[in-house]
C-alpha cells in the first residue's frame, strides 16, 4: 500500500481498491451471521495478536445492567470491554433518581432542587463507597472470560469537579482492572487531568467525534501528562475529515489507548455496516496486526439495526468481520 492510499479517503480510493476487496470478501461470508448460542466456554476475541473488544454503548437499545452487558459480550464472543460508567456505578449501588432515568422536557423549581439534592447524595456516595464492590464486578467479568480494559467516565475533569471525585474515578478504574478512562476531547480537562493521571498511572483517552483534524494531537493536548492518550474513533474521523485515519494512527500509535471501530462515509456521511462505508476498517486492523501494536480495537455499533435483528446479532457480525480481516 503506497503513502497516497493511506493519506486520503474517497469512494474511488478505498471502496474501489484494496479496502473494498477486503470488505466485500469478509461481509459476503458473514452477512447472515446471527446471535445464536455459542459453544460452552469463555470468549476469546484476540485474533492473531489484535484484541477486539466493544464499548457497551453498542448495547444501548437493550436492557443494560452490568449483568445484562456481560451476557451480551459472552454471546458475541468478546473477551474485553470498554465499560460505560453508568452500569458499573449502578452495580456498585449508586443512588438512582426516583422513577427511572427518563429525561424531563422542562424541570420545575422543585424538580431542580430535587436534582441538585440527588447530585449531592451521589457525590457523597462516590466519596464513601467501598472499592470492594467494583472488585466484585471485575471478578464477575473476569470469571466469565471478559477483561474490563477501559471504563468511560465522560465527565471526569469537568469544571467544578472536586479533586476527591476525580480520584474516585481513578480508583474505580484500578479496582476494575482497567488501564484507562475515556472522556471527550477537552484541552481544559487535559490540563487538569494530566498530573493526576500521572500520579495514578492510569491513562486518560480522549474520544473524538467529527470535529477533529489531522493535526489535533500535534498541539499541546497531550503535553500535560505522559498518561494522556487517545481514544481514536476512526469512523467519526473519516466522516469529519474525509481522510484516512491511518496516518494519524501511525503518527500517534504510542499514545493511543484504544480505537473505536465503526464504518462511516465521507462528508459527514452515515454509519453503515462494516464494509459498506468509506472507513478502511480491515486495513486498519491489518496494520495493527502487522506493527504488533497492543492497544484494543473496540467495536462501537452505531448504524441502524435492521428490522428483525438486535444489537447482539449486529455486534456479532462486526466481530466476525474483524476476525476474518485478521486471519
Amino acid at each position: 500500500m503506497n503513502g497516497q492510499s493511506e493519506a486520503r479517503v474517497s469512494r474511488r480510493g478505498f471502496m474501489g481498491g484494496a479496502a473494498a476487496l477486503a470488505a466485500s470478501t469478509i461481509m459476503s461470508r458473514y452477512a447472515l451471521a446471527g446471535s445464536g448460542g455459542r459453544a460452552a466456554g469463555k470468549p476469546n476475541s484476540n485474533f492473531n495478536g489484535v484484541q477486539i473488544g466493544a464499548i457497551t454503548y453498542s448495547f444501548r437499545s437493550m436492557p443494560s445492567t452490568a449483568e445484562d452487558i456481560l451476557k451480551y459480550l459472552v454471546q458475541c464472543g468478546i473477551s474485553s470491554v470498554e465499560l460505560m460508567g453508568d452500569p458499573a456505578e449502578r452495580f456498585a449501588g449508586l443512588p438512582q433518581a426516583p422513577g427511572g432515568r427518563g429525561r424531563q422536557r422542562q424541570m420545575t423549581t422543585e424538580q431542580k432542587k430535587a436534582q441538585q439534592q440527588r447530585q449531592q447524595e451521589q457525590l457523597k456516595w462516590r466519596l464513601s463507597v467501598s472499592m470492594d464492590k467494583y472488585r466484585a464486578l471485575r471478578k464477575l467479568y473476569n470469571d466469565a472470560g471478559v477483561n474490563i480494559h477501559i471504563v468511560k467516565f465522560g465527565s471526569i475533569g469537568n469544571a467544578g469537579m472536586t479533586d476527591a471525585e476525580i480520584d474516585y474515578y481513578f480508583n474505580v478504574a484500578k479496582a476494575l482492572g482497567a488501564r484507562g478512562i475515556t472522556r471527550e476531547l477537552s484541552e481544559e480537562a487535559a490540563k487538569r487531568l494530566g498530573p493526576i493521571a500521572d500520579r495514578h498511572k492510569i491513562m486518560i483517552g480522549f474520544h473524538n467525534h467529527t470535529k477533529i483534524t489531522p493535526t489535533t494531537y500535534d498541539g499541546s493536548m497531550l503535553s500535560y501528562g505522559k498518561y494522556l492518550g487517545i481514544n481514536f474513533d476512526v469512523g467519526h474521523y473519516v466522516a469529519g475529515t474525509s481522510e484516512s485515519p491511518i496516518p494519524l494512527i501511525r503518527k500517534h500509535h504510542d499514545r493511543i489507548l484504544s480505537l473505536h471501530l465503526k464504518d462511516r462515509k465521507v462528508n459527514n456521511g452515515p454509519n453503515v455496516p462494516f464494509g459498506q462505508g468509506d472507513t478502511p476498517v480491515a486495513l486498519i486492523l491489518q496494520l495493527v496486526k502487522r506493527e504488533g501494536w497492543t492497544f484494543p480495537c473496540d467495536i462501537e455499533l452505531e448504524y441502524k439495526i435492521p428490522e428483525g435483528s438486535d444489537a447482539v446479532a449486529e455486534v456479532t457480525k462486526c466481530v466476525q468481520f474483524c476476525k476474518e480481516a485478521l486471519a
